[in-house]
């Protein structure tokens, strides 16, 4: 489970960054020309990856739309939401929203896919939030404006596609739904992109071009399907509590290239966070911990 960790971690560590260079791009972009080149390139990633490397089993009506929700709403409506979101929203406070993540998926996952949601996971959860709160209130102030509505509906889409990644991984391997879930996102995306592309803000820039490719290609490209081959051994609930570190790696990133001071304050909310992750993952599921008392009773 460690190396499982681990790698959820660097995924975390690439989407909380993602909240600094995001805010970098759509000064440059449109936030739906932004959305549409990301997974453009996203996409040619894929398909090149895949190659050689993809088995597509026998697809099933009920498998095709799952993948067409993932693909429309955590795909195609997650990115433009975000981007858009952006525009008025600060990239500390998008990270806020972005942490109620945890606590909405492990009620869906326990609603919808039976999972357990044990006490330690609970008050991890309950730690990892407060120790946000600390993190985003002493460095910015939340405004509820329409930045942070679209960042709200980031918060959904991104739990709903943790769920629908989690019942996908029971028929089909991560790279199927990866890229099948892309090419959706995008194939529904390009028709409004057509459409507008008239008035969209296009940056001229090729470091901005630069910034656009490499963040596509590493942030969702290769660590989604890192995210997704881990999300199927730790489940839905946990790997999700993993987001409640973006805040704090927004932080750094902000301090860095931003500008942005760090408090003590804002130190002691990082801890609270890492301390909530922490006891979350290491929270045994009680069917596990039934089993082990059975098994010591019977020996």
């Amino acid at each position: 489970m460690l190396r499982s960790y681990l790698l959820l971690i660097f995924c975390v560590t690439a989407w909380g960054s993602n909240f600094v260079f995001g805010k970098m791009l759509v000064a440059e972009f449109s936030p739906l020309f932004l959305s549409a080149m990301r997974l453009l390139f996203i996409s040619v990633f894929l398909l090149i990856w895949a190659k050689g490397r993809l088995k597509i089993p026998a697809l099933t009506r009920k498998d095709w739309v799952l993948l067409a929700a993932l693909g429309i709403v955590g795909v195609f409506i997650n990115q433009w939401s975000f981007y858009k979101g952006l525009v008025t929203a600060d990239p500390t406070t998008s990270a806020l929203i972005l942490a109620l993540t945890p606590i909405t998926t492990a009620l869906l996952a326990a609603l919808l896919l039976k999972e357990s949601l044990t006490g330690r996971m609970a008050i991890g959860s309950v730690i990892g939030t407060a120790g946000v709160l600390f993190v985003i209130y002493t460095g910015a102030e939340l405004h509820f404006d329409a930045g942070i509505l679209w960042i709200f509906l980031t918060m959904l889409t991104f739990a709903a596609s943790i769920i629908l990644v989690r019942v996908l991984g029971h028929r089909l391997p991560p790279l199927v739904t990866t890229l099948f879930s892309n090419l959706i996102g995008f194939g529904s995306m390009l028709p409004f992109v057509l459409i507008s592309l008239p008035t969209e803000t296009i940056s001229p820039r090729l470091s901005s071009w630069l910034l656009l490719f490499v963040t596509a290609v590493i942030m969702h490209g290769i660590v989604t399907l890192i995210w997704n081959s881990q999300l199927q051994k730790v489940g839905a609930a946990k790997a999700a509590m993993f987001s409640n570190l973006e805040p704090f790696i927004a932080m750094v990133f902000g301090f860095f290239l931003l500008a942005k001071p760090v408090t003590a304050v804002q130190l002691f909310g990082a801890v609270l966070i890492i301390g909530g992750v922490t006891l979350t993952t290491t929270s045994k599921d009680p069917k596990q911990l039934q089993q082990r008392k059975l098994k010591s009773f019977s020996s």
